[in-house]
């Protein structure tokens, strides 16, 4: 535990890497299109449960181990933003179902730790073209929710995006009062 909040405030941050493609908007919304890199990601599922529960749960396991609970014992630094995947219902709202992604830091990326709690898992995952909307403010799932539902209202009529998973990710530790940076990224189709 003690690993995890040294690393958290003390450790290394770095940039998932990403190019902006183009830069669009509509009235009061304002978007990016990114072609994100692929790579090694730590995983973490988690189903029956509301998201922002969920989370609750599976965000500890992930910072446990860049904080060093792994094979190798060491914190890794970390890896902004941390994401995770949502599937909306065809209402709009969210199933009980999401999936931490965190990209392991480049140094480690052709040997990842051994996570030691099961439950999380070392996936490999290809690049991604995605319509970030970034806001501030301690996120949930409404929040979310109705981000994305604007930025698909921006994008209506000018970009096709998957409507069946998207991501919602955030760049600070919780400790950090003011300030704050999340996105939703729709997942171009």
């Amino acid at each position: 535990m003690l690993g995890m909040i040294k690393n958290s405030l003390f450790g290394s941050v770095e940039t998932w890497p990403w190019q902006v493609l183009s830069k669009g908007g509509k009235e009061d919304i304002s978007y990016e299109e990114r072609a994100c890199e692929g790579g090694k990601f730590a995983t973490v599922e988690m189903t029956d449960k509301p998201v922002d529960e969920a989370l609750r749960e599976a965000m500890p396991k992930v910072m446990k181990y860049v904080g060093g609970s792994n094979d190798k014992g060491i914190g890794m630094g970390m890896t902004v933003p941390i994401s995770f995947a949502v599937f909306p219902s065809d209402s709009g709202s969210l199933q009980k179902k999401l999936k931490v992604w965190f990209r392991i830091p480049n140094e480690f990326q052709s040997s990842p730790p051994v996570p030691s709690d099961d439950s999380i898992k070392i996936e490999e995952r290809e690049s991604i073209t995605v319509y970030s909307l970034q806001f501030g403010g301690y996120a949930k799932e409404a929040d979310y929710v109705a981000r994305a539902a604007q930025l698909r209202t921006a994008l209506e009529g000018t970009a096709t995006c998957r409507s069946d998973i998207y991501f919602c990710t955030g760049y600070d530790p919780p400790m950090k009062p003011y300030g704050r940076r999340n996105e939703v990224w729709l997942v171009k189709a």
